[in-house]
């Protein structure tokens, strides 16, 4: 109801400006102790041996250095994930690299990994009062070869292991020049093999299980899905996130600002990445827990994501244009649906 009122306000300004003040507002409200803890009622479910609280989380890109993990652990997420960060800071694309299509209730980011970098994020995660469930998601800096992009993977993998709950790779950005490609068999074979080695080694120093994710593109032909699934099944993977934005604006040429390059999110990415869940659910026989996202704008598209497949969800464009309540109507949706209230 509140951001109802404020949304307006935001919409009228640039949209990474908006995005910076929200996060802000939290914190002061934080501050000042205005800011209630939210919690929703659902029966814990275990998944890639974690127990989440319920199951609806937020997607990384939110909050890329990990800055506001206690604030946004208030609005009743079942988990939260940040990121994506790489081994050194860098600033991302240039700007303006964030554009919003409200007629689509879409956005459209190149960002760029745009981040403070690795130890810059686990020195934030050391300092959090979060006890929940929080991922890690990163990537490779833009001017890292691809032949050494496995390089930079195991070095966050390495330095954010012991302090995440789990750590997503991010092969599936439409804004990292070539990233995609890691998708390929050769490639993914190759970052999969050396992640699962390192993750034994750790595993045994750190006498603690970090479970290793992928997050998947939407834009793949179904060959390539299936041969992402028998890698992901071949290295028992513990979990795959579908999916990211899309390179597709199939139905948006006539909007402003659709011909923006970058990744789209938001409503009109709902059927595709669905469709990647249940295809993939059909793949995994459910050997691999799916974490779905993409295009949930109310309770009925995250129930839906759990009706192709999905044992989890997370929001993000959603948020933005329909604001914190989402959470717990994407909640009770699931939990009713499911039987778990």
């Amino acid at each position: 109801m509140l951001y109802s009122l404020f949304r307006p306000l935001l919409f009228t300004l640039d949209p990474e400006a908006a995005h910076t003040l929200s996060l802000s507002a939290l914190q002061h409200l934080q501050n000042f102790g205005l800011l209630p803890s939210r919690s929703f009622a659902c029966k814990s479910r275990r998944i890639m041996g974690l127990d989440f609280p319920n199951p609806v989380g937020l997607a990384a890109g939110l909050d890329k250095n990990g800055d506001y993990i206690d604030v946004l652990a208030k609005l009743g997420f079942g988990f939260i994930e940040v990121g994506t960060v790489t081994p050194r800071p860098q600033p991302g694309n240039p700007r303006p690299r964030l554009f919003r299509l409200p007629q689509a209730q879409a956005i459209i980011n190149r960002m760029g990994f745009n981040n403070h970098g690795i130890d810059y994020l686990i020195e934030n995660i050391k300092r959090s009062n979060f006890q929940g469930i929080l991922g890690v998601n990163i990537g490779k800096n833009f001017d890292t070869p691809l032949e050494k992009a496995a390089e930079d993977y195991l070095i966050c993998f390495q330095k954010t292991y012991r302090y995440a709950s789990y750590v997503t790779i991010n092969i599936s950005s439409p804004n990292t020049r070539n990233l995609r490609q890691l998708q390929n068999t050769a490639e993914l074979e190759r970052l999969l093999h050396l992640l699962k080695t390192e993750q034994t080694k750790l595993s045994d120093q750190y006498g603690k299980y970090t479970p290793l994710v992928i997050k998947i593109a939407p834009d793949m032909e179904s060959s390539q899905l299936e041969a992402i699934a028998q890698q992901l099944i071949k290295y028992q993977i513990d979990g795959v996130i579908a999916t990211n934005t899309t390179i597709s604006r199939q139905n948006l040429e006539h909007l402003p600002l659709s011909s923006e390059t970058g990744g789209l999110s938001g409503a009109p990415l709902k059927l595709l990445s669905t469709e990647v869940i249940r295809k993939l659910h059909a793949l995994l026989q459910e050997t691999i827990p799916i974490i779905g996202v993409g295009g949930i704008m109310s309770a009925e598209d995250a129930k839906e994501k759990i009706e192709a497949g999905a044992n989890l969800i997370q929001l993000y464009t959603g948020l933005i244009y329909h604001g914190p309540d989402l959470i717990r109507q994407s909640v009770e949706a699931i939990c009713t649906f499911c039987h778990d209230v």
